[in-house]
């Protein structure tokens, strides 16, 4: 009899070498999609990671870990483009994530942050349907796809039946979720998810993290930010750990 779903993921934990780096020159070797090179990055005069390099293996599913206040955060909204570097640069697909246009990065990475929220007496339905923004302009507007991609972001965390109520009247638990199903709706390759499960107690932080490792199976890249060290080494195939703003071990666990 073969090996438990989970056991296996046990065997292949984190491990801590094998890093990816990115090149001084910028370049990106080997599987890194999206990185930071030698980037300063803070907020307005104060600087939280100086000449910071890191990269996100495609196809990973990456935590970054730390004490608080270490800059996890800093460098997850550097990595999405809400926080531009003072130096140095982000890149995405070879490319400086400057270069892209803002719905054209919107279709190739999403970002939740650590709070959200919901205007009132939004459905959620329709607070999901936002994740379809980056595929319509005046021209295009919303069509089958953007119907069929909503129902599959619904339908992923057991949403569908809520889908008519007020986001206002639902639970902590199940307003994380219709978040991830926004940023599921989104269909883009890579997701960046700050601290999802904060504020949620045991199960439904069992339950989120469970559905962002289906969404990691079926090919996306997943980076999300976790204060649960346990958590980490039980999801995450690809560790950034930091420490007073600087990665102190980033690794990847071998593949066979």
């Amino acid at each position: 009899m073969g090996p438990t779903h989970d056991n296996a993921r046990e065997r292949t934990a984190p491990r801590m070498d094998e890093a990816h780096v990115p090149r001084r020159d910028g370049s990106a070797p080997g599987m890194e999609r999206l990185a930071a090179v030698d980037a300063t990055i803070g907020y307005d005069r104060r600087t939280v990671s100086e000449h910071l390099s890191v990269s996100v293996p495609d196809g990973s599913f990456t935590a970054i870990i730390g004490p608080n206040g270490c800059g996890k955060s800093t460098l997850l909204r550097a990595l999405g483009r809400v926080l531009r570097p003072a130096t140095g640069q982000v890149l995405l697909d070879g490319r400086a994530i400057d270069a892209y246009g803002s719905k054209e990065i919107a279709r190739r990475l999403g970002l939740l942050p650590q709070t959200s929220l919901a205007p009132d007496g939004i459905r959620v339905a329709d607070l999901v349907g936002r994740g379809r923004a980056p595929y319509q302009n005046l021209i295009q507007q919303w069509r089958g796809s953007d119907e069929d991609a909503v129902a599959a972001a619904l339908a992923a965390p057991r949403l569908t039946e809520l889908s008519g109520r007020l986001v206002d009247e639902l639970s902590g638990g199940q307003r994380q979720r219709v978040w991830v199903a926004m940023l599921l709706a989104q269909q883009t390759p890579i997701m960046l998810l700050d601290e999802p499960t904060t504020f949620l107690d045991i199960a439904h932080q069992y339950e989120l993290m469970e559905l962002l490792r289906g969404f990691h199976d079926e090919g996306k890249t997943v980076v999300t930010v976790l204060h649960d060290l346990n958590q980490a080494a039980r999801y995450a195939d690809h560790l950034v750990v930091m420490r007073d703003g600087n990665v102190v071990t980033p690794a990847r666990r071998r593949r066979s």
